[in-house]
């Protein structure tokens, strides 16, 4: 009978987050680890938390490596917030600054009358 006892073939020696494993039988018949890679978070926006389309979900040292293009979208705010929340933003701003026009007129009015 063939024991098969495997061996972690890094140095860290210990079942955490970063060391999972799993067994491969390799072509010469021998069964080794293979070291899983962690899953991937995509990207969130910041406001409402929804996942943003257009950035790839890579972990973060792969993150680094990719260029600029790859990791925004081309638009204010893109990579960092949807274009909902970005458009709810224009909005708003837009809006706040009707009121404050709309105020002023009516102080104008005011003060004629």
């Amino acid at each position: 009978m063939v024991l098969n006892r495997v061996t972690y073939r890094r140095r860290l020696s210990y079942n955490t987050k970063s060391n999972k494993t799993h067994f491969t039988k390799t072509p010469g018949g021998k069964l080794v680890y293979h070291y899983a890679t962690k899953k991937t978070n995509i990207s969130k926006c910041g406001d409402c938390k929804q996942g943003l389309r257009g950035i790839p979900a890579v972990r973060p040292v792969k993150l680094a490596s990719l260029s600029k293009r790859v990791k925004t979208v081309n638009r204010a705010y893109g990579g960092s917030k949807c274009g909902r929340c970005v458009r709810s933003r224009i909005i708003r701003a837009f809006l706040i600054e009707e009121q404050k026009i709309v105020a002023k007129v009516l102080k104008a009015q005011a003060s004629k009358a």
